[in-house]
């Protein structure tokens, strides 16, 4: 099994892909039409998890245990891991660290994008799974540890903020 996310545009749309070495794209536009974010590959994705809170009421007369209803859902963060230096060129790309400097400088308005993260099956590159994200927001970008002496692959990282996951199969 190999992840693709695919962070796909329409307005204020975003996608990302992931397989074994994870491809990704990023589009989307705070305005009419949609502008190409970036495109990379992603080698890892985590925080496709929901969490629902729970609210317990102590009735009167029933002593075995409270009443659970059910609350409101957590979304946690997405991180989205890849090489920094683009495969065509070997350049860095600038759009994820644009996104966020952008929105921070006070650029409005809050450009936020809907995304696609899709497992991809190694071998025939069918989609297996696919989750969609809703209203997704930069919360970090982290540029690489860089140490001459041990020769690692710079890693950028992005981790989104969203309002909402669904799993599509």
């Amino acid at each position: 099994m190999s992840a693709s996310a695919s962070l796909g545009a329409s307005v204020g749309g975003l996608s990302a892909s992931a397989n074994a070495s994870m491809s990704a794209g990023v589009t989307g536009s705070a305005g009419a039409g949609s502008a190409q974010l970036g495109d990379g590959g992603f080698q890892e994705c985590t925080g496709l998890q929901i969490e629902m809170e729970i609210h317990e009421i102590n009735e009167g007369g029933w002593n075995d245990g409270a009443v659970r209803l059910a609350g409101r859902g957590k979304y946690t963060n997405i991180v989205l891991k890849r090489g920094m230096l683009h495969p065509t060129g070997g350049t860095a790309l600038s759009e994820l660290w644009g996104w966020l400097q952008g929105i921070i400088s006070g650029q409005r308005p809050v450009v936020r994008y809907d995304g696609v993260i899709e497992v991809l099956d190694a071998s025939s590159g069918s989609t297996v799974a696919t989750w969609v994200f809703d209203r997704g927001l930069p919360v970090k970008v982290m540029g690489p540890q860089l140490n001459a002496k041990t020769g690692d692959i710079a890693i950028e990282e992005l981790t989104i903020a969203h309002q909402g996951l669904r799993l599509r199969i």
